[in-house]
């Protein structure tokens, strides 16, 4: 059986020694240090070396990446809102926004099932490459899916094609009647800031009134991160967990956790013509004028929305890390670089939000 010598029995044993005795205060002196050297310094000599040494606060504990932090908010506020909402849904289009939107509420509720429906509303000139994706997306995750239908309203008469074609503004009707008719009470959205100047002005849940329209001057404040969900019978909310998140964050993510796209988001080569400043894909409801030549390129898109108004970059980023790159260098955001119906006017984007859009 092992003794341990404490520091205050060597005190005591250098006091019973004779003051006299040199040889054995100077015995006693090295047994002590010798001691010292095998237990550590007294518990108070200790405490003040580790507080000498101590690193800055908040570097002693590990640090969550930029990533994991916005990740853990995202993931927050989904949880929030469907423990304060009775009928939330998802909007859903098979884009990358929507896609991580996705995949964040499956990591929100693993194992469970996600506990919401996903809502698309179809232009009717969607990319049949992203619709397909969406259709295996929502097989898979055993989901359901909710579809409003711009078509639908202009057979009805409700709605009318646009002169120049594009169908991106006539979301809106579809989309309130979606919301209305399946009594969502709270709507997640993709949205970031860093999109649009309109965009920049949400809050996280944005009001809408009863009528579905978003009024700018009438948000609530969201300090601490406390989310203010109430709202009336008719009204709605619509929550943007990714508001804080640029694009690149957005494809550092889908690198970081292997998200699955579809292939328009990669270089590939295709049919396209000039238009605007951009390059429009040839297909059935995107065709060139008898002035505008059919050219092959090697494109990608950086946002997948109505084939009618949205255009391809010229690109040879044909992975994910090619994309990061890619986008770290880009000086111009992906809605103002490739939607036409953003350039209709300087206020596009908060007019159609005024009126309900998304």
């Amino acid at each position: 059986m092992s003794i341990k010598t404490t520091n205050e029995d060597l005190e005591l044993s250098v006091l019973e020694l004779d003051a006299d005795s040199p040889k054995a205060a100077h015995r006693a002196s090295e047994e002590r240090a010798s001691e010292v050297s095998r237990q550590g310094p007294p518990a108070e000599l200790a405490r003040l070396g580790e507080t000498a040494n101590a690193k800055p606060r908040g570097e002693a504990v590990a640090r969550l990446s930029s990533l994991d932090t916005l990740e853990s908010e995202a993931i927050h506020i989904i949880r929030e809102v469907v423990a304060e909402f009775e009928k939330p849904a998802l909007l859903f289009s098979g884009g990358k926004d929507s896609v991580v939107m996705l995949h964040l509420a499956t990591k929100a509720f693993w194992p469970g099932k996600v506990p919401f429906p996903v809502l698309h509303v179809d232009t009717g000139h969607n990319f049949p490459e992203v619709i397909e994706f969406r259709d295996r997306t929502v097989e898979r995750l055993g989901l359901k899916l909710v579809v409003g239908s711009v078509q639908e309203f202009i057979d009805s008469g409700e709605l009318a094609e646009r002169a120049d074609g594009t169908r991106n503004p006539l979301q809106t009707v579809p989309l309130l009647d979606a919301i209305q008719r399946n009594k969502f009470d709270a709507v997640f959205g993709g949205g970031r800031r860093d999109e649009d100047k309109a965009r920049a002005k949400e809050r996280i849940l944005s009001l809408r009134d009863e009528f579905g329209q978003w009024d700018p001057r009438n948000q609530r404040p969201e300090l601490w991160n406390l989310y203010n969900g109430r709202h009336t019978v008719g009204q709605h909310v619509r929550a943007f967990p990714i508001s804080n998140w640029t694009e690149l964050d957005v494809w550092r993510y889908i690198e970081r956790e292997n998200i699955d796209l579809p292939g328009l988001y990669y270089a590939h080569d295709r049919e396209v013509f000039a238009r605007d400043g951009m390059w429009r894909a040839v297909g059935e409801v995107s065709q060139p004028r008898d002035t505008e030549q059919v050219i092959t390129k090697t494109v990608r898109y950086r946002t997948v929305g109505d084939m009618s108004c949205t255009g391809a970059v010229v690109s040879s980023a044909a992975t994910v890390r090619d994309v990061v790159i890619e986008v770290a260098a880009s000086t111009i955001t992906e809605r103002g670089a490739t939607r036409a119906d953003d350039r209709i006017s300087e206020a596009a984007m908060e007019d159609r939000k005024k009126d309900g859009y998304f």
